[in-house]
């Protein structure tokens, strides 16, 4: 498995692992902490800004990454599609926070599975970068506020993901040629 794709795997296992032993503590700690500053969100809505509001700009750093340095044209489009589609995804939902009048939570158990991956995929050049971008895109509330912002969001998501799947597999079948 890749650098970027282990630590892609490692931050959706952390993000899917808010219940596990760590990530309870942590987020319990955290809606406690955010609860007595009249946060006024249910553990589930605050656990999905917390992941949404470091996800977003991951897929932003790391779009813009393979921008620049991608060695396809279908690999560079994809990378610009995720930055331009998630920039409004930020912004709206920090609309949203600002309505609220509310801070986003802490996120610092993913901030360094994210800091990690942004520098492993910013050290890779070439064909390693490639493939490491793509598999990393592969591998991947009650609130009515934040309710409808998923559900404006999930769509794009999964446009992204079957566009992802798709540049993977003729990624596969350019270097199975190759050989």
């Amino acid at each position: 498995m890749t650098r970027i794709s282990t630590f892609g795997f490692a931050l959706a296992l952390l993000t899917l692992a808010a219940g596990a032993a760590g990530a309870d503590e942590q987020l319990s700690s955290s809606v406690a902490a955010a609860s007595k500053a009249g946060w006024g969100l249910s553990p589930v809505d605050y656990n999905f800004v917390a992941q949404a509001n470091l996800g977003a700009p991951f897929q932003i750093d790391s779009g813009r990454i393979a921008e620049k340095k991608a060695t396809t044209g279908n690999i560079r489009d994809y990378a610009h599609l995720m930055v331009v589609t998630h920039i409004p995804v930020v912004e709206d939902l920090n609309t949203i926070l600002r309505r609220k009048q509310i801070a986003p939570p802490p996120d610092t158990l993913l901030q360094g599975a994210y800091g990690a991956m942004i520098s492993s995929l910013n050290a890779d050049t070439g064909a390693a970068l490639d493939r490491d971008y793509v598999e990393g895109q592969v591998e991947y509330g009650s609130d009515s506020d934040l309710k409808s912002f998923a559900q404006r969001t999930l769509p794009k998501i999964d446009d992204h993901l079957q566009r992802a799947l798709k540049l993977a597999k003729s990624e596969q079948i350019a270097r199975a040629s190759s050989h």
